[in-house]
């Protein structure tokens, strides 16, 4: 059979397309019949490793190679993924192989078992990992933060540099984009009949306004989280705002400026920066961690042998894009009866603002309320027209009037918890792995949301 030269060109054109999606794989030995996901997960030592095996996703072979040093941190992380898969309803078939030696990250990069490396633990070295990972050609869906000062994002530009020549991806795992609210703040304010336009505030009175508020003890899966002594060492976790503050950079960036690509050079400026320490006494931390005293590397934050000064807080007011933002990261010990960690925010616009509340008002579950700045008839008539166009894509919400404008209502379909959220990030991770379809913007904007929360840091310390 002779084949015209225009469908040969096509035939050449798929063939080419079908290359650049598993290249990836290829890269590992693999081929393209052969495009299952195979997980790796490096040096587990924080619960958000677990999560993202909590379901089981189709893409995802049951195997997953788990490379780590001995140690409480491997194994709380196992015991987790034991628990998922004995639990009564729909419990996962995980079979996880694991190799325990300091040498841990060689024996990962010279066995190859897989192609996907997850991680999520101490971030004292996770940047290099993540560089060295991409170097010998890993794919990485790495838990935030993945750089925590200003030498670690230098190393993180360069490893989403290697992951762009070598067709990689590089992702980092940002859960608050799958919370209703924050998703509903961002679709009412990209409709400028109802939110008009974003302010641009002033460092005194920002456009954008976001603070989040977690806790040391907690429950995780049913149980209470155990953290490990290092968690309390800014070298090896970082600071709250270069920690947790990475969310809130996250959701700036993406609500309010929507697909628009950031030039972090150009586009953003800082005003100020702050940091202050959470107090967590010896009684506190031994039942966060179950240990019993301080070890030795902590000795230096100590006061009196029974304080621990640990800089879990900060705040950062900066521009992006001539909009004044201020964002704040707050740690306490535990939350108050029938709360959890929390997180307000509002956006100011010109025809109304939108809060995300979660207070006790709200019975601790976030909330989004719509508040106009000029309440009247035919503002109502316009908002009720336009909710038309979100409920296109949410079906079922709906608006509840009160005295201040409107509350969202949301059905409980949409309120699947931050647990569940890791699932959707890796569900969404898999299809640019597969498809090679990430948006133009999310790299670019990975590196900008580094640049803000390091450079924060060093402007905190007067190092800026």
């Amino acid at each position: 059979m002779v084949l015209s030269d225009k469908l040969m060109k096509n035939i050449i054109s798929a063939c080419a397309t079908v290359s650049v999606v598993f290249l990836s794989f290829s890269a590992l030995g693999q081929t393209q019949k052969d495009n299952r996901i195979k997980l790796i997960t490096l040096d587990p030592g924080h619960f958000h490793a677990a999560l993202v095996q909590k379901t089981m996703l189709s893409d995802i072979e049951p195997d997953v190679y788990v490379y780590a040093p001995k140690g409480d941190d491997v194994q709380q992380h196992l015991d987790k993924i034991n628990a998922y898969n004995h639990r009564a309803v729909d419990p996962t078939k995980w079979n996880e192989i694991v190799y325990l030696g300091n040498d841990f990250f060689n024996r990962m990069i010279s066995e190859k078992k897989g192609n996907v490396v997850v991680m999520a633990g101490n971030n004292q070295k996770k940047t290099e990992y993540i560089k060295r990972s991409i170097d010998a050609g890993f794919n990485v869906l790495g838990d935030k933060p993945m750089a925590i000062d200003n030498q670690h994002f230098e190393m993180l530009k360069n490893a989403f540099a290697n992951a762009a020549r070598k067709k990689l991806v590089l992702y980092d795992i940002m859960t608050e984009r799958y919370e209703i609210t924050n998703a509903l703040q961002r679709e009412f304010a990209m409709i400028p009949e109802v939110f008009g336009k974003l302010k641009k505030g002033t460092p005194q009175h920002p456009g954008v306004e976001m603070e989040s508020v977690h806790y040391f003890y907690k429950y995780v899966s049913g149980s209470v989280l155990s953290r490990p002594a290092w968690f309390f060492d800014v070298k090896q976790q970082g600071e709250g705002l270069q920690d947790v503050g990475v969310h809130l950079v996250d959701l700036t960036q993406w609500e309010c400026f929507p697909d628009r690509i950031i030039n972090y050079k150009r586009d953003i400026q800082f005003n100020s920066a702050k940091r202050w320490t959470s107090d967590v006494t010896l009684s506190q931390f031994n039942a966060i961690t179950k240990l019993h005293g301080f070890p030795a590397f902590l000795k230096k934050n100590v006061v009196k042998d029974t304080i621990l000064k640990f800089y879990a807080n900060g705040t950062v007011n900066y521009k992006l894009f001539g909009v004044n933002a201020r964002l704040t990261a707050k740690w306490a010990y535990s939350a108050p009866a029938g709360s959890g960690d929390n997180q307000n925010s509002v956006l100011h616009g010109t025809k109304a603002d939108l809060y995300v509340r979660q207070g006790a008002t709200e019975k601790f579950t976030p909330v989004l309320y719509i508040e106009p700045i000029n309440n009247g008839a035919d503002y109502e008539k316009e908002l009720l027209e336009k909710l038309k166009t979100v409920q296109d894509k949410y079906p079922g919400v709906e608006l509840k009037k009160n005295e201040k404008g409107w509350e969202v209502i949301i059905s409980d379909k949409y309120k699947d918890g931050h647990e569940a959220h890791f699932g959707r990030v890796t569900e969404k991770y898999l299809d640019y792995l597969r498809n090679g379809n990430m948006p133009k913007w999310e790299v670019p904007n990975m590196i900008a949301k580094y640049y803000t929360t390091t450079t924060a840091l060093a402007l905190a310390k007067g190092k800026k």
